[in-house]
């Protein structure tokens, strides 16, 4: 089975704005932005059937109904990491007694009000275990989702620690391949 984990593409926001959980706007580019992510695509949407799921969040919901109009999932374990207070804040103004302790340990320690990067993989890998399971063997499922929650599920995929989960560039409207064969996870390819 191929995974196709998609980013969503580029937003509306100032740089250095924490936003995830935020509902925010995709940016003017948009129209291009999407056109190069189904530019890449286009073999596998050509190819036959998929199965698409995607983050509910508008920036994730677009790009997935421009991609597979028919037979999408919108599901809310897919949505951006919770940043709680933090959000659509700028990261330069976060106190630093609440940033430092986040920074050293955001695998544990949740933003406040928010969610720890553990509670995100835990949902994230709850969500393809189901998908998994239930799905058929030849099937391409097609994820339109956030960096955080791609990254969480590649270190799941990999077997690697999720405090290296901020190694991986997952740029926005990347394309990462995941082989799913055997009860084996193989990343065959990002495409930026």
């Amino acid at each position: 089975m191929d995974i196709y984990l998609i980013r969503h593409t580029r937003v509306a926001t100032a740089a250095g704005i924490c936003y995830g959980r935020s509902d925010v706007e995709v940016a003017a580019t948009y129209t291009e932005d999407e056109a190069a992510v189904r530019a890449r695509l286009a073999p596998v949407l050509a190819a036959g059937p998929v199965v698409a799921y995607a983050s509910p969040l508008r920036r994730c919901r677009q790009l997935a109904e421009a991609l597979v109009p028919e037979g999408l999932t919108l599901d809310d374990r897919l949505m951006e990491y919770n940043f709680g207070q933090w959000e659509l804040q700028p990261w330069d103004v976060l106190p630093a007694t609440e940033l430092d302790p986040w920074m050293a340990d955001f695998v544990r320690v949740p933003a406040p009000g928010g969610e720890t990067f553990q509670g995100l993989q835990d949902r994230a890998t709850e969500f393809l275990t189901e998908v998994l399971a239930a799905a058929e063997p030849n099937a391409t499922l097609i994820i339109v989702s956030h960096s955080a929650v791609i990254r969480s599920l590649l270190c799941h995929c990999l077997g690697l620690p999720l405090s290296n989960a901020f190694r991986l560039d997952i740029d926005y409207g990347s394309i990462t391949k995941v082989r799913y064969r055997h009860g084996q996870f193989n990343v065959a390819y990002t495409n930026a």
